[in-house]
């Protein structure tokens, strides 16, 4: 099997770990989704577009793609049907193929999506009144094994690339029937770096496939309304505050050594203490784009009252303008855990709310699908214990500088 090297962020040099490549389409041709538009400019020249047209014609595919929700090239009209003929013999616009959609009784939509290698993964549309998010995967499996999560159980199989990123925010564009683009009156309205994978990991193609989503002249979405989610890969947060740039969301989810080592794992690599300093010193971070602090409530496990005074103190210390999404668990077949109670819940809000810190509790959308919060998994494998825990030791072993 063919393998490229994937850099595994280090506190100082990266590991480096074999891993499956994307695989390059059977007939060759190129997609031109994800593709910044320097490089779509330069891909024109080399297949011949003349230098002096290429400018211009890259603006008329940018346009097409970005604006138009073209699905073929033959689609782009302002084009002459030589030139369109030269580029169908070697590009495609490049959309994920649709294995299945799913509708929840709450409206929330679920696809599973195959890419051109056969490789799948999940991406969910979560409508609200006022807001309709997208939760956008970056990888085919995971390189983390956090125990809570069904995708956490996952062999990480490779990152996806640029245009399989960006393609699923075009096919739920496609779904929603959004074309041609307008900033008013669109159903999706958000993103969240929070589907399969750990976004840190994938960090140059989640980089560059952000930039298409908020380039004004791409999909034209603000920075303020993308969410980026990691479980706390601390030396790559710096890096995504100034090249990304978009809101930060942090998988905490216990507020102990004991506890977060045991159900976010990564701990015993970036401990508390220096995730939350990692947060402190991420730019932008400010009362007007406070982090995000992603907490699923477990039943016995991290839903104390001393968890959540311990909580306050910990944001307290580090002065984070933080907000606690609190997360109800969301069962899976095989899990160890179990959803705190309500009444539960409640107290654990209440004692952060009274401590003049928002902490929300999210309402669970689409369980009927499997579409909710670490619930996403591209194929019902069934997986023995052992083999969990084979697949979680190998896991951490590549977190090693």
């Amino acid at each position: 099997m063919d393998t490229e090297l994937m850099p595994i962020a280090g506190a100082v040099d990266p590991k480096v770990t074999p891993r499956k490549p994307a695989t390059p389409r059977a007939d060759g041709k190129r997609s031109l989704l994800g593709l910044s538009r320097d490089e779509v400019r330069a891909a024109l020249i080399e297949v011949g577009i003349p230098e002096k047209q290429a400018r211009m014609r890259m603006q008329q595919v940018w346009h097409w793609i970005y604006h138009r929700g073209a699905l073929e090239i033959g689609d782009f009209a302002n084009i002459s049907k030589d030139t369109r003929d030269l580029l169908d013999r070697h590009f495609v616009v490049g959309r994920p193929e649709v294995v299945t959609a799913q509708v929840s009784t709450d409206g929330t939509r679920k696809w599973l999506l195959r890419f051109e290698d056969g490789e799948e993964a999940e991406c969910v549309f979560i409508p609200d009144a006022d807001r309709g998010t997208l939760c956008v995967s970056s990888q085919v499996g995971c390189t983390l094994n956090c125990r809570f999560c069904f995708t956490g159980t996952m062999k990480l199989v490779r990152n996806l690339t640029p245009a399989e990123i960006v393609g699923q925010v075009m096919l739920a564009r496609d779904a929603l029937g959004e074309w041609p683009s307008a900033e008013e009156g669109r159903m999706l309205t958000n993103i969240v770096m929070m589907g399969m994978g750990e976004p840190l990991y994938n960090f140059d193609n989640v980089r560059d496939a952000l930039a298409i989503v908020m380039d004004g002249e791409g999909l034209g979405l603000s920075k303020r309304r993308i969410t980026l989610s990691t479980s706390g890969v601390v030396p790559m947060m710096a890096r995504a505050g100034d090249e990304i740039g978009v809101n930060l969301a942090v998988s905490l989810h216990a507020v102990t050594k004991e506890i977060r080592d045991e159900i976010v794992p990564i701990n015993k690599k970036y401990g508390i203490e220096e995730l939350l300093a990692a947060c402190a010193a991420y730019p932008g971070a400010s009362n007007a784009r406070r982090i995000t602090f992603e907490y699923v409530m477990l039943k016995d496990k991290n839903d104390r009252d001393e968890d959540a005074y311990e909580l306050v103190r910990l944001i307290r210390k580090y002065k984070l303008p933080a907000k606690v999404n609190l997360i109800p668990f969301n069962p899976w077949p095989g899990s160890i855990y179990e959803t705190s109670t309500g009444e539960r819940v409640n107290a654990f809000s209440n004692i952060i709310f009274e401590a003049g810190i928002s902490a929300p509790i999210r309402r669970p959308r689409g369980r009927d699908i499997m579409a909710a919060c670490g619930q996403l998994k591209s194929s019902s494998e069934k997986i023995t214990r052992a083999e969990l825990d084979r697949r979680a030791t190998e896991k951490e072993a590549s977190w090693v500088d």
